[in-house]
């Protein structure tokens, strides 16, 4: 029986177009909310990661109002896809949709979240397209989908628009610019249903915290960990890896951990998971030799699998119809294929002592990787596998070390939403140090870590400049995979690349500590400048403008702050690049003091500062307290007793929270950790002075004797 047309229309209408609405709202948890929109998927990002919230933590936070007008924020569903709106003022500033190198503020521009490897422009692929943004205003929104979003960050404008903004005549009006005002940010989601979460504040940084804990909390590290690791070239040969060691030792410099790359394999490009042993004839015994040197060993891998790996034949009825570099591609959303594989790394190399991984390629281009018509096994899309591959990964291994009960620190190149938990740091092939050093500051609003290696250098400026950023990241890394570098491979500065490898060793204390409350209250141990308490920039949007020969459309810009961040609760890093000589440095409101010698910086101002290859800018907070310990060639180990020289900043009363346990293990999931409280305070006489708070009785109890040094001269 034909229908009639007009009955067809209706009821293709009432199947695949649902009317723009208000979402209902449930809160999940404090100040976390939750709305369907459709019929979402049952695998998403969360579901990826296995995210689990800390609801412990959300509940210290406590509860606050929805922080956006509910009338405000549309959703509909037409034909198969999911829009969303929601609402922008004037002089609002938004931050995030994952990890960018060019740009800081988000507003304006329009993207598509699509995991790949970064091809130097901020477009949306990159390698942890986060669906999440925050607001200057004090919240953020989640978009809990593993498709390929298209945002329209404020750049969109609607005809029903309450805040259209006025048409201009280009004949006469300067004012003109191709780039209008909008008010609202829209996303399109490409399926018919989506989970959308808000995350109260009331600041910015309150929004990021509820964020992180909502999917687990940040990564604790391995003391270890925050040490310095060199990645070695690729043919090396195990007792090469031990000279390598050695020479550390000889020359001075710390090491922890050295890594790997392709030819610890017996192929790679696909990857067989197991040793050359032509290169590395006993690895169990080579791996022994290090540790006795003190040194941890990570290994490269991708995670294509060639025909000549011994997980090759096993894996073949869960891998995906097309190839990487001749390699299968697993499909490890498969209980089954996670286990082949976790299998082979675990009786190969965990439990002969590696003690971390370096999982690379698992990003893009899409020239190699799958495309977007490949089929899986499991019926996921070939899309979804790609949004959600690196997250995966990341997942399964970390896992494969807590059956151990012993962590992990590693790298990869792709991430996503719900993925903060994993303790693993993004990398890139990329090698601009200013874009290093802003995604170092978009790091901190997606939920993810970023690492701005040294490999090599053109000049020694150049070099220790490199050096000097990396000891303030999260991985103080070289990766000499290629050119063989060493720390001291520019004598001219060699002193100068001594001096801050053993400061980031003397720091761990107060690294390992911001790790700690990553971990326990969901604050990134590096992040913007922008989610600083009285940092505050010029807003104001300027006309842009361009040669009309070559662009005829005007654009509007804004100033924004992409070359300073903020290094746990008190440090304030501001970079120099190779060539520079000065550089201006934007102080938020309160008293600041220089790092190095306790002087008087300024107070919400902008300063000048001409600091000499030798130093990179460094600035505390008034009442800073710093706990650092002795240079060390190591990290130290679960029970060693490490004394501490606590630094003290300014005038005022200061306090901070200093973080204790094996440094080792996840003990600390079971109560055996402890907090220290670190005090400054005046004394009958009005004469400042430290104190510790006792050990807590049972618990881990690493620190040993304790100085204390007051670093601002008295008046």
């Amino acid at each position: 029986m034909r229908l009639p047309l007009k009955l067809l229309v209706i009821l293709l209408g009432f199947s695949q177009f649902t009317k723009a609405q208000s979402p209902t709202w449930s809160e999940v948890a404090p100040g976390v909310w939750k709305t369907i929109i459709g019929n979402p998927e049952v695998f998403d990002l969360l579901e990826a990661a296995e995210a689990k919230p800390n609801v412990e933590a959300l509940q210290k936070l406590g509860t606050a109002n929805f922080p956006l007008s509910k009338a405000d924020i549309a959703a509909e569903v037409n034909n198969g896809q999911t829009f969303l709106r929601f609402p922008l003022v004037k002089e609002e500033q938004i931050f995030g949709f994952g990890l960018n190198y060019k740009t800081v503020y988000q507003r304006g521009r329009i993207l598509e979240l699509h995991v790949d490897h970064y091809g130097g422009v901020d477009n949306g692929r990159t390698h942890a397209p986060v669906p999440f943004y925050v607001s200057d205003k004090g919240y953020g929104v989640f978009i809990n989908s593993a498709r390929y979003m298209k945002v329209w960050a404020g750049s969109a404008v609607r005809k029903d628009s309450p805040n259209a903004p006025e048409p201009r005549d280009r004949n006469t009006d300067k004012k003109w610019t191709s780039k209008p005002y909008s008010d609202a940010v829209e996303i399109l989601v490409p399926f018919a249903g989506v989970e959308v979460y808000v995350f109260a504040g009331p600041t910015a940084l309150d929004a990021v915290r509820r964020y992180n804990l909502y999917s687990g909390g940040g990564p604790l590290p391995p003391r270890w960990g925050l040490g310095f690791t060199q990645r070695v070239p690729t043919l090396s040969t195990a007792e090469q890896v031990v000279q390598s060691a050695k020479l550390f030792t000889e020359h001075g410099f710390p090491l922890d951990f050295i890594g790997l790359e392709p030819g610890w394999q017996s192929k790679s490009y696909p990857c067989t998971f197991e040793w050359d042993k032509s290169r590395f004839p006993d690895p169990a015994a080579f791996l022994k030799t290090m540790k006795s040197l003190g040194i941890r060993i990570n290994l490269w891998t991708n995670p294509y699998i060639s025909a000549e790996s011994p997980i090759y034949k096993p894996m073949l009825p869960y891998v995906g119809t097309h190839t990487v570099w001749g390699g299968v591609v697993p499909d490890y959303t498969i209980p089954k294929a996670q286990s082949i594989l976790l299998e082979q790394l675990s009786n190969d190399q965990v439990k002969i002592g590696v003690s971390g991984y370096k999982i690379d390629e698992c990003d893009g281009y899409d020239r190699y990787l799958w495309p977007d018509v490949a089929k899986f096994p499991s019926g996921k899309s070939a899309e979804q596998i790609r949004q959600t591959y690196g997250l995966i990964l990341q997942k399964i291994t970390t896992g494969l070390f807590r059956q151990n009960n012993t962590r992990t620190w590693g790298l990869v190149r792709a991430s996503n939403g719900g993925g903060s938990s994993f303790p693993y740091v993004i990398y890139s092939d990329s090698y601009i140090h200013e874009d290093y050093i802003t995604g170092l500051i978009n790091s901190g609003f997606a939920g993810v870590l970023w690492t701005p290696e040294v490999r090599g250098a053109k000049t020694g400026e150049e070099w220790i400049r490199r050096i000097q950023t990396v000891c303030f990241s999260p991985m103080a890394m070289i990766n000499a995979w290629s050119s063989g570098t060493k720390p001291w491979s520019f004598p001219e500065v060699e002193k100068d690349v001594k001096f801050y490898s053993d400061l980031r060793m003397q720091l761990m204390p107060y690294f390992y500590s911001e790790f700690a409350k990553y971990h326990f209250e969901g604050t990134p141990p590096f992040r913007a400048m922008n989610l600083e308490p009285g940092f505050k920039v010029n807003t104001e949007l300027v006309v842009k403008t361009t040669n009309l020969n070559v662009d005829p459309y005007t654009d509007t810009i804004q100033k924004e702050i992409k070359d300073q961040y903020m290094s746990g609760e008190y440090m304030l890093v501001a970079p120099l690049f190779a060539g520079q000589t000065s550089r201006e440095v934007i102080l938020p409101k309160g008293k600041w003091y220089d790092f190095y010698t306790g002087k008087y910086a300024g107070d919400g101002e902008v300063i000048k500062v001409s600091p000499g290859i030798e130093r990179i800018p460094l600035f505390v907070k008034d009442g800073a307290i710093i706990p650092m310990m002795k240079a060390t060639l190591h990290a130290p180990v679960a029970g060693e007793k490490v004394d501490l020289e606590i630094c003290y900043y300014g005038a005022k009363p200061g306090s901070y929270k200093l973080y204790d346990d094996d440094g080792e293990t996840f003990n600390y999931e079971k109560g055996d950790f402890s907090w220290r409280e670190l005090k400054v305070s005046p004394d009958k006489k009005g004469k400042l002075i430290g104190t510790i708070s006792k050990a807590e009785k049972g618990k881990s109890d690493n620190i040993g004797n304790i100085t204390w040094k007051f670093m601002t001269p008295e008046k």
